[in-house]
């Protein structure tokens, strides 16, 4: 009977170990070695529905890494082509018709609370397939000179109040977007000894930035990378 009994105890505890692994795999994820990059959230996704997009006039930054201590940023000489958002939408989807104003907006979004997050963390690997690579090599020199001295950075996204396409443009075969995120934020900046050396983590600001993202629209890989980041003047 002794012997039996514990058997039973052991059947029994083995089962309920098993399912709390189950549990903790639906909750954490697999594992197995072969971890992927996070999505891209603007990636151009088959069936999105199109949708015209609002006017506005066109109006193109360079690509200076400027987050946090964003500083003006002089306009570039306009570009020839499309005047107006919708123009240059419409160009966009003859080109790629499975390009929607509704679906990128939302894609935009998501990759800036991705990106600025990222760069607060100095999480290159998330950053590296966000954006094109002169881009990426700024992005990863602030990081690198921040580690190098010992500073961490805190950011934190409060708000997001807009998300508007300000400019969309056609160029051969390379599509480009300019997106307006208006926001409040706090950015602090800690010294090695976890001072706060620079910021007001009680003190959201508003924030203006306008990043452009760019996608060849005949090459296989369906991402928009970021390409140019600047402020209003």
């Amino acid at each position: 009977m002794g012997g039996g009994s514990a058997l039973l105890e052991i059947v029994i505890f083995a089962m309920v170990a098993a399912f709390f692994i189950y549990r903790l795999r639906n909750v954490l994820g697999r594992r197995h070695g072969e971890e992927r990059e996070r999505p891209n959230p603007l990636a151009q996704r088959q069936g999105d529905a199109r949708a015209d997009a609002p006017q506005g006039p066109t109006n193109d930054g360079d690509n200076v890494i400027n987050l946090p201590g964003r500083r003006d940023m002089p306009d570039l000489p306009p570009v020839d082509g499309p005047v107006s958002v919708l123009d240059g939408v419409r160009l966009i989807q003859a080109a790629d018709p499975n390009f929607s104003e509704k679906g990128f907006i939302a894609g935009a979004r998501g990759a800036f609370e991705m990106i600025v997050g990222a760069f607060a963390a100095g999480d290159t690997a998330t950053l590296r397939p966000l954006l094109a690579d002169d881009v990426y090599d700024r992005f990863a020199a602030a990081i690198r000179q921040r580690q190098q001295a010992g500073e961490t950075l805190e950011s934190r996204i409060h708000s997001i109040e807009m998300v508007d396409l300000s400019a969309a443009r056609l160029e051969g075969r390379h599509a480009h977007c300019t997106v307006t995120f208006t926001s409040h934020q706090t950015h602090v900046t800690r010294n090695a000894a976890g001072d706060i050396i620079d910021g007001d983590p009680d003190r959201p600001e508003e924030v203006v930035d306008i990043w452009t993202f760019s996608r060849n629209t005949r090459a296989s890989d369906p991402n928009w990378l970021l390409s140019e980041t600047r402020t209003p003047e």
